[in-house]
């Protein structure tokens, strides 16, 4: 799935992209477009409280990634809360519920 995602950045003719991704492998999927190269502006975004559930984070993650797309320079981010992180910078702290820089808090 990656490299299909990988692929659909590379022939979109745009140079601005919103990729939205489940949470729990999003940095995986982050690296693999950071470590691409692109000479594109790709953002991605989802949300830690599925939609299902009533009062998901997503719209306001999907609207602050289209707002990110716009301003960031090339590279790969992951947008999640109203935060963006370089794909090199950032996990999952899955004790907290929040994605944050590498090297802070408990990744368990």
């Amino acid at each position: 799935d990656r490299a299909t995602i990988l692929d659909n950045c590379l022939r979109c003719p745009h140079e601005r992209i919103v990729v939205t991704h489940g949470t729990d492998t999003m940095t995986d999927t982050a690296r693999v477009l950071g470590e691409a190269g692109l000479a594109k502006t790709v953002v991605l975004t989802g949300a830690m409280v599925p939609y299902a559930f009533g009062s998901s984070d997503g719209l306001f993650n999907l609207g602050s990634a289209l707002s990110f797309v716009q301003a960031l320079p090339h590279g790969v981010y992951v947008a999640m809360n109203g935060r963006c992180f370089p794909w090199n910078d950032v996990v999952k702290n899955r004790a907290l519920g929040i994605f944050e820089p590498r090297g802070k808090g408990d990744r368990t």
